[in-house]
């Protein structure tokens, strides 16, 4: 056997009935990690082979192997870890060829040694010997180390000096006991580390990163002690103990037992199992659940080197906790949850990145860079697209040199060159200023309409190529029109599509601002439906917000300055949010929403009157149609919770009413949603049963997240199915 760069190579000598038996043992049980695309058989003249061996690999070939991602330690390792009679008791860093670092230790493919950046440890002569006994569970395992020759643990201050610690988990332990904030690192970068209990050390936490209500994520031993403060069904439990290892939300049972400030307001806890040794080490050493958030100032990317965290974590950290292993590629924790019965992902990366999904076509060799919120890349070589892991919003300089690292490193262990550049519609995104910077070195560059990006990469992931009805429901998204799209319902297909119909545009005073003050959003909604006379409506905003402010924004709306057009459905919850007094300024992209759906009583279905009318060829939802009876509620007295609950079913029947009249005027049955608005679980879970009641084929993201981290695959679609086109047309 061979390791080569386009994948492994099996040479094996017998019968023919034991040669077709051993290829169809291997597609039916292939190793625990092993992810088979293709299995290829050719005929040699014979040989006989006598026992097994694996030679040194080569590369050459055309790249085509998949590289793992990073693996939870396995059972295996873990017992190994808590026996006292092994060599490797208590060793942070056991591993074996069924788990363990991968992704982010890679430097080029294939995955060997040299290759990754354990090649600074010289195994020992009994790790050695594992390595290369076919027998052990250690053979050719890349990053195999024990205590003699492996990674070492060690425990600093913030001035970079090592503190004295025999046992440096248990001395972080009790500094963590002790309510201090620990950098802890792991497998993708550093996490910041506190008494998950005590309120003290998470809002000490909190005051220091600067993220005041943000929810944390919580690492737990076990999945029971998940049931002590979070309902964890069969799904939620088999996601927590997946391979993976995400953290995953989990709806709150007994907020007593965990801190109140680790999720403020929040319907939800952020819960994940340990994934190394380390993590298993350290929990035990506490005994409590503890915050494990990533490593980083707000909006910033994870931190991976060790001298970058004394640089950047220092000013709010009480110790560092850190190994001499090198992160190549810095990953953060992946995000999922249950919905509609399924695992759904909200952030893909650590222990997800870099597998691909796999189209239904052969493409051009792609990049795509994504958006500018939730950024993520896109590479595609042949039928499989590669979506980097998370790289986060485009807003520092930080963050855009993470992004071309990334792209670097994809294109390097892939062995890519690009011909095709696809980019979003915006003019002034990071990622489209890059990719025209970059044009040069592309055969074609393609701008591709944000909501379109949406839907092509739900059509990806199913293979559809239209047409189809699509939902695209969201926060903000480039428009052709120049005006800020968000409540789309298109006529898609792969490569082109039709605006059939949107929200009602209104007006986002203050442009950006609007998006981080929802109160804003409901002034202009209150302005668009009332006029003059909603200074005479007897709200509670307009005692929260200064008369001097309104009067600002009216005339800034009355002037049409620094007020865009938006169709937003995201601005449309941060109006009710707003109005509803949950919300009139956020400090994390969609809390406005997040919220507003937590405080709603669901039992309640009743709904608002609303009007689909045309306009120019085009079908509107007036949302101040809704709006206006909504305000009633809020004046009469209604509970703040009906309402939220009347809104969101609201919602669900405009869509479906949307798609039923969609359906008449061109014949299309197959509805296809997409967009961060479908990260609320009732209005997902709603909206596609209704619509499959009324016979709809409905498609949903099963592979990437529904938000704006879909958006480069998105665009690679369109630009690969435009392609085919104008080839057809030519």
């Amino acid at each position: 056997m061979i390791n080569t760069a386009g994948g492994v190579e099996i040479e094996v000598s017998g019968t023919t009935k034991d040669i077709d038996e051993f290829v169809f043992l291997i597609n039916k049980n292939p190793p625990s990690l092993a992810y088979i695309t293709d299995v290829r058989v050719e005929e040699l003249p014979f040989a006989s082979i006598e026992g097994f061996s694996i030679e040194h690999s080569r590369g050459g070939a055309q790249r085509s192997a998949l590289v793992s991602p990073d693996v939870c330690v396995c059972s295996d390792c873990l017992s190994e870890c808590y026996d006292p009679g092994d060599r490797r008791f208590r060793y942070p860093f056991i591993n074996c060829t069924n788990c363990g670092p991968r992704y982010t230790i890679i430097r080029d493919i294939p995955y060997d040694r040299p290759n990754t950046t354990m090649s600074e440890f010289v195994m020992c002569p009994r790790c050695l010997e594992e390595y290369k006994d076919p027998e052990d569970r250690r053979f050719h395992a890349q990053p195999d180390a024990c205590w003699s020759c492996g990674p070492s643990l060690s425990l600093w201050d913030t001035r970079g000096n090592p503190m004295p610690a025999g046992d440096p988990i248990r001395k972080a332990a009790d500094l963590l006991l002790d309510g201090r904030i620990l950098a802890v690192k792991g497998l993708g970068g550093f996490h910041l580390a506190a008494d998950a209990t005590r309120n003290d050390s998470v809002t000490l936490l909190r005051t220091r990163k600067q993220r005041f209500e943000k929810p944390l994520a919580v690492m737990v031993t076990d999945v029971e002690t998940a049931r002590a403060f979070a309902d964890v069904g069969p799904e939620e439990a088999s996601l927590l103990e997946s391979p993976q290892r995400p953290i995953v939300l989990l709806a709150k049972k007994n907020t007593r037992y965990i801190a109140e400030q680790v999720a403020p307001l929040n319907p939800n806890f952020g819960v994940l199992l340990p994934y190394t040794p380390l993590h298993y080490l350290l929990l035990d050493a506490v005994g409590k659940p503890l915050v494990m958030t990533s490593g980083n100032l707000s909006e910033e990317p994870i931190v991976a080197a060790n001298e970058e965290a004394f640089q950047r974590l220092g000013a709010f950290v009480d110790a560092f906790l850190m190994h001499n292993r090198k992160i190549h590629q810095r990953c953060d924790d992946s995000v999922a949850r249950v919905s509609g019965g399924k695992p759904r992902i909200i952030r893909r990366s650590r222990g997800y990145v870099p597998m691909p999904v796999f189209l239904e076509e052969s493409t051009v060799e792609t990049l795509a860079t994504g958006g500018e919120l939730k950024n993520t890349v896109c590479l595609t070589k042949e039928n499989r697209a590669f979506v980097s892991q998370h790289i986060g919003d485009m807003e520092n300089l930080e963050t855009f040199e993470l992004f071309k690292a990334t792209i670097h490193h994809l294109e390097s262990i892939l062995e890519l060159h690009p011909r095709i550049l696809a980019h979003d519609l915006h003019p002034d995104y990071m990622t489209t200023v890059f990719a025209k910077e970059e044009e040069h070195r592309f055969e074609k560059r393609i701008a591709v309409q944000h909501h379109h990006a949406h839907i092509a990469s739900c059509m990806g992931e199913h293979g559809l190529q239209g047409p189809v009805i699509g939902l695209a429901m969201d926060g903000t998204g480039y428009g052709e029109d120049g005006t800020v799209w968000g409540g789309e319902v298109l006529l898609a297909h792969a490569d082109r599509y039709e605006r059939w119909g949107h929200f009602s545009n209104l007006l986002m005073p203050g442009g950006e601002k609007a998006i981080k003050e929802p109160w804003r959003m409901a002034v202009s909604f209150l302005y668009r439906t009332f006029g003059e006379r909603m200074r005479s409506l007897n709200l509670d905003l307009w005692r929260r917000i200064a008369e001097d402010q309104i009067d600002v924004l009216v005339q800034m709306m009355d002037k049409e300055i620094n007020s865009p057009q938006t169709s937003s459905c995201g601005r449309l919850f941060d109006a009710v949010s707003s109005l509803l007094g949950i919300r009139d300024f956020v400090t994390y992209e969609g809390q406005a929403a997040i919220e507003l759906e937590a405080l709603s009583d669901f039992k309640e279905s009743h709904e608002y009157p609303f009007d689909l009318v045309r306009e120019k060829g085009t079908v509107i939802l007036k949302s101040e149609s809704l709006f206006e009876p909504l305000v009633m509620d809020l004046l009469n007295g209604v509970h703040r919770g009906t309402i939220g609950s009347r809104f969101h079913h609201t919602l669900v029947s405009a869509w479906a009413e949307f798609c039923t009249r969609a359906r008449e005027e061109s014949g299309i049955n197959q509805v296809v949603l997409s967009g961060g608005v479908f990260q609320n679980r009732f209005l997902f879970e709603t909206a596609s049963e209704r619509l499959a009641c009324k016979g709809f084929e409905v498609y949903v993201h099963d592979k990437l997240p529904t938000n704006d981290a879909c958006i480069s695959f998105g665009q690679a679609v369109v630009a690969n199915a435009a392609l085919r086109a104008s080839d057809r047309s030519g």
